[in-house]
């Protein structure tokens, strides 16, 4: 019983750590078509802003007050990460729309570029960021121990999508992002200023990878390609769970997670990840669009 439950709650975990990393990618993919290979490096810029600030609170602040950094690092990795996404949108994503291959290509150089940066800024080697006191240990069931640090990014993960959700579906400017995903050209007729829509989207997204980034700065060292271990993925949940879609892409990131863990228990870490992928190209012949498909109103989609 105790080591089903404790696979259950690997699977959950995974599940968010993939959730939250995907996120951002979910928005900016669903809604500007644009293959952002940048991705794993707004990450990384989240992390490793967890870092700095981390550093500047053993230097500055009292003991006592140390572990507020890591609260406060949540949404100063948001903002860094989303100007950066702005910046990116103005100077190159906004003119590779409908251009798929090309952005890939751009991003991904854009993506080795901002890995060199943080080499040359903080060096390759991995850094370590101690996490905070009110984190360290866990939650005892039984015989189980189940990490504080894994149940905080769960929360996290559960919270980053709440506000998404209101962001999208309560708000006058999310009535807009979903007018331009179903049709961009019937949005603009409208009056609807899809220039603006896209760079507050893409900074929406960004901002969430600064997040995840920092969510993983609780799991082990940072370094600057930290964003190459998720960044496949990251995509792998949103096609997965249709593009554009945040249901499916719930769905998905924990639907991968408890199969990724489930299949690990039984064979082992590297045989896991590969029946992981066989399961998602046989689930992708059946459904080639993903769990949920985005409705559209434009008559050659």
């Amino acid at each position: 019983m105790s080591g089903t439950i404790l696979t259950l709650f690997n699977g959950l975990s995974l599940g968010s750590i993939l959730l939250l990393i995907a996120l951002g990618l979910a928005v900016t993919f669903g809604l500007m078509k644009v293959i952002n290979m940048a991705h794993g490096e707004l990450i990384m810029i989240g992390a490793y802003v967890t870092y700095v600030i981390q550093s500047l609170f053993l230097k500055y602040v009292p003991e006592p007050f140390f572990d507020l950094y890591f609260l406060l690092s949540i949404p100063i990795a948001f903002l860094i990460a989303a100007g950066f996404g702005i910046l990116l949108e103005v100077s190159l994503i906004r003119f590779l729309y409908k251009r798929p291959l090309d952005s890939l290509l751009a991003t991904y150089g854009v993506g080795l570029m901002l890995q060199q940066l943080a080499r040359s800024i903080f060096g390759a080697p991995n850094v370590g960021v101690q996490s905070p006191s009110f984190l360290n240990g866990g939650l005892t069931i039984g015989t189980l121990v189940l990490p504080y640090s894994r149940i905080f990014i769960l929360s996290l993960s559960i919270l980053c999508l709440v506000a998404i959700f209101l962001y999208f579906y309560r708000t006058t400017n999310g009535r807009r992002v979903r007018a331009v995903m179903q049709n961009r050209q019937m949005a603009e007729c409208l009056g609807v200023q899809t220039r603006r829509v896209d760079l507050v989207t893409f900074a929406i997204g960004s901002g969430f990878a600064g997040i995840a980034g920092c969510a993983l700065t609780l799991l082990g060292p940072i370094g600057p390609t930290i964003g190459t271990y998720y960044i496949i993925d990251a995509f792998m949940v949103v096609v997965v769970g249709g593009v554009g879609a945040l249901v499916g892409a719930v769905v998905g990131a924990f639907g991968i997670g408890f199969f990724n863990t489930i299949f690990e228990f039984f064979t082992s870490a590297t045989i896991g990840k590969v029946l992981v992928f066989m399961l998602i190209i046989a689930f992708l012949q059946w459904r080639p669009s993903g769990l949920v498909s985005s409705r559209s109103r434009v008559l050659d989609e």
